[in-house]
């Protein structure tokens, strides 16, 4: 008994997603005597649905997977776990299936009918009645806390990610960014010389905003300004991938971070949003337009100084017309853009 409290306060300790996840996976292997224990993400892109590992832990050593790859290439067709996906399929909560030596236990984890994490146990050691009754009982309050943590974490109204988890969001890129850089070996920065002629991945911020937002407020009305900012929202998520990071920073100013893309295809994805956004019909309001200022991600640079240039490229874009959509190194190359340094933290304009 005092082992599931020490794991409930555990659990309900963290306000992290992967420190959660991490948690009650330590705990799942520990109730089980498992060799091992995963998390899962259930990524849909598209028709097509993805098993992508997210968390594993075995003999101890925690695991986490790099979020810069996008399915399907660092992730599994659910095709490959057929009875995972039958069990999905019927909205099963405990999913079992026999191998060599012992048995997977899949545990979809449903929030509001949807589905976008599975934790795995491998080949547990001690799965009696009592062992799953207690595990049970444990998943309700993981479920329970995990949606509590992504309440908060939402804004009410469009329901993406809040201001307030920005920073968090943008420091996990930076890092990953910054140790992905400093752990490549010569080895590899030879092949990457190869290789110079392939278009360079890297990410990308943009800040989006609604033009002439107020006059919609004032002509229409808010309930149908409410409107217009909903049906942005559900546009940015059927427009970019779920690996991406989409938030409202407020009013009618929305930020997007883009993982892992060259900068032509950077463009051409902000651009064609922005072309959606254009020719979709907005009811009672008509047609809405946006303008994006982008800029590149470099995870040695201020987090403060990366946000500064998508804003300063949104602000030529909004002066210069609206409708647009502008890279920021574009500008300062065109000579649209003038910038002085003055230290390692700010750039005036």
């Amino acid at each position: 008994m005092e082992s599931i409290i020490k794991h409930l306060v555990e659990i309900t300790g963290h306000r992290d997603h992967d420190l959660l996840n991490i948690s009650v996976i330590t705990a799942l292997r520990q109730l089980t005597h498992a060799e091992s224990a995963r998390v899962l993400d259930v990524v849909s892109v598209g028709q097509q649905v993805f098993i992508k590992p997210h968390i594993s832990i075995k003999e101890g050593d925690v695991a986490i997977a790099d979020e810069t790859h996008t399915a399907p290439s660092s992730s599994d067709s659910i095709e490959l776990y057929p009875q995972l996906k039958e069990g999905i399929a019927l909205q099963q909560q405990v999913i079992e299936h026999s191998i060599d030596g012992g048995k997977i236990i899949w545990l979809p984890i449903w929030i509001n009918e949807k589905l976008h994490t599975c934790l795995e146990i491998y080949k547990p050691a001690n799965y009696t009645t009592t062992t799953m009754e207690v595990v049970s009982g444990m998943l309700i309050v993981y479920r329970n806390f995990q949606n509590l943590l992504d309440y908060s974490e939402r804004d009410s109204l469009t329901g993406l990610l809040n201001r307030k988890t920005f920073d968090d969001n943008f420091s996990k890129v930076l890092r990953s960014s910054a140790l992905q850089q400093q752990a490549s070996t010569e080895a590899e920065r030879e092949e990457e010389e190869r290789r110079s002629h392939e278009p360079e991945r890297q990410h990308w911020l943009a800040v989006l905003d609604i033009d002439h937002f107020k006059r919609v407020n004032d002509q229409f009305g808010h309930l149908y300004g409410d409107e217009v900012l909903i049906l942005i929202a559900n546009l940015l998520r059927s427009s970019f991938r779920p690996s991406d990071r989409l938030f409202r920073f407020g009013g009618e100013e929305f930020v997007i971070l883009l993982r892992s893309t060259s900068q032509e295809d950077a463009h051409s994805i902000f651009e064609r949003f922005r072309q959606n956004v254009e020719q979709h019909h907005f009811p009672q309001v008509g047609t809405v337009t946006i303008s994006i200022g982008y800029a590149r991600i470099d995870p040695f640079e201020p987090a403060v100084a990366i946000v500064g240039r998508a804003d300063q490229a949104l602000y030529f874009a909004k002066s210069s017309g609206r409708n647009r959509t502008c890279y920021y190194d574009a500008l300062v190359t065109s000579g649209d853009l003038h910038t002085e340094v003055s230290n390692d933290t700010a750039e005036f304009f």
